[in-house]
Order: C-alpha cells, then structure tokens, then sequence
C-alpha cells in the first residue's frame, strides 16, 4: 500500500500543469504599433485581431498564447498612410492577410514582470522574438501591457524604396494592453 501511494505522488508530480485559459475582452484592450516618418513619430493600432491565451502564475512555464492580427485592420489617422500599409510594398494583405505571434510559454522575471518568448510572423517571415511584459491579476481578471521593438525590414515590411530608412524609420514599436478574464469565470 506504501508503494501505491509513493507512486500515486510521484504520478502526480509527474504530471505536467495545465494553464488557466484566459478570454481577451478585445474592445477594452489595445494592440498598437509605433514608428518614425519624415522624421515625425506616429502611432497605430489594429482594429481586428484575435488571442488565445493559457496562463498560470504558478506554473507561467506552461502557458501558451497565439495572437492573429488581421494587417488590413492597420489605422494611422492618416489616410495616404493607411491607404499604403495594405499594399505589396508593406503589409502585402492580399498575399499574407494575417500576422501571427505564437508563445509556447512564459518565463516569470520577479514581482509582475514576464516574458513571452515565441514567433512572430509578418509576411510569411517567422522570427523568434521576446516580448517582455507587466501582469497583474486580481481574481479573475487579468491586465497585460507590454512593448516589443523591432526593425521592420527584418520581415520584408517596406518593400523597394521604402527598405531603407530615408522616409520610414526601421525601427518599430508594437504595443499590447490586454485586459482578460479568466474562462470558466
């Protein structure tokens, strides 16, 4: 009997964690990005985009996350901007209509702060990239908020005269502000 229960524990030691899934309430949260042109700052955001995202604090290792962002849903507030970003030279939608980010787990830094490493995909690049971020959990309801930089042409975002950085900056900032609840809740 002492062997039964010996293995009873270590089964369940054995078994891994399984994350808490988490529902993202999209129109009370934000998935922006950020860049340079002709030297002016300016700031977007996209209006249509999906997450499903699996975490536990206690077990941030076992968590997974896939976001899919429709790229036609990329607005500026300006219009010769906007009109560009769908076209071959940046986005390519009619090629790849969607980019992706997908994290296999998170990583626990101290205090509220992680990070989510995975792949993220833009144009059909897939790059593996970190995105270090803030979490705080009250219950069952969760507020992210995290920043990712990235260069742009490293995804084939700026096509032809638009590859260097004369008018566009290379530099990008993408921006998440999630707010979520736990599933089940």
């Amino acid at each position: 009997m002492k062997h039964f229960a010996l293995l009873a524990a270590l089964s369940l030691l054995a078994t891994p964690a399984l994350a808490a899934d988490w529902t993202v309430d999209v129109p009370h949260s934000h998935l922006g990005f950020s860049g340079v042109q002709n030297g002016a700052p300016f700031q977007g955001n996209f209006g249509t985009w999906t997450a499903e995202i699996a975490f536990d604090a206690a077990h941030p290792e076992a968590g997974h996350a896939k976001v899919t962002i429709d790229l036609a849903s990329a607005k500026t507030g300006d219009v010769q901007r906007d009109g560009a970003l769908p076209q071959a030279e940046w986005f390519d939608v009619k090629a790849f209509p969607h980019a992706t980010f997908e994290a296999t787990g998170f990583v626990a830094k101290g205090g509220d702060a992680y990070e989510a490493p995975g792949k993220l995909t833009i144009r059909g690049i897939g790059k593996d990239v970190v995105l270090p971020f803030t979490l705080a959990v009250t219950g069952d309801k969760a507020a992210a908020k995290g920043h990712l930089s990235l260069v742009r042409t490293g995804f084939g975002v700026g096509q032809g005269v638009w590859a260097t950085a004369e008018w566009v900056g290379l530099d990008v900032g993408v921006d998440v502000d999630l707010v979520a609840t736990k599933s089940g809740s």
